[in-house]
């Protein structure tokens, strides 16, 4: 059986040295994705989204190793978070945040091969968000990104860090804050938690 390790062939984009901070040239990826709006830590649309997501890409991971006898490890959970304002984006306003959120998919998965997997899971599982999820592909192009490790209520003087950086390199923040999610805060004490903060950047 083919394995394939997609942590380490893309681990710039998957690593952080904590407390460094690098540029990196993020190429486009497929993800399966669901998005909605509102505050992650009361909403109930988020964590269904979520639930539908791991178990979509976890039966897409089992059918690929039975087809094609390729084995993979699902990846970290994403999230995309905006406003229509960035400018006004700010944890005390977080109940307006909208959100995507997201698990990278090897480049070979395909929308026939996500179809055929959800309608595996909808037998077994009833998911309010799975017929909410698509397969796209994004790029986050140029961009800068930080390790923060804690709680994810601690991330503020982390996120200020890095926009920090980005001007003090002559770049813009442009797009959506991403944030890739290393550990599993069911199982891992928050003060542990390991979290890549993304920021798409332009030069002015």
């Amino acid at each position: 059986m083919k394995k394939i390790d997609l942590k380490k062939k893309y681990k710039p984009f998957y690593s952080e040295r904590k407390g460094s901070m690098s540029i990196v040239e993020v190429p486009e990826f497929k993800y399966l994705q669901c998005s909605g709006q509102g505050n992650p830590n009361t909403s109930a649309d988020y964590q269904n989204a979520i639930e539908a997501l791991y178990a979509l890409s976890y039966k897409i991971k089992f059918a690929i190793r039975e087809s094609k006898d390729v084995d993979y490890g699902v990846m970290p959970l994403e999230c995309l978070w905006w406003m229509d304002d960035m400018n006004e984006f700010s944890r005390d306003r977080i109940d307006e945040w909208k959100w995507s959120a997201m698990i990278m998919q090897p480049n070979f998965i395909t929308k026939e091969i996500v179809e055929a997997a959800c309608q595996e899971v909808s037998k077994k599982k009833q998911l309010p968000y799975l017929d909410k999820i698509e397969l796209v592909d994004f790029c986050d192009g140029l961009s800068a990104q930080i390790m923060h490790i804690g709680s994810y209520a601690d991330e503020a003087p982390t996120i200020d860090k890095l926009h920090k950086y980005i001007a003090g390199n002559g770049f813009e923040r442009h797009g959506k804050h991403r944030e890739i999610y290393l550990n599993d805060p069911r199982r891992t004490a928050p003060e542990n938690l390991k979290t890549i903060i993304r920021q798409p950047i332009i030069n002015p």
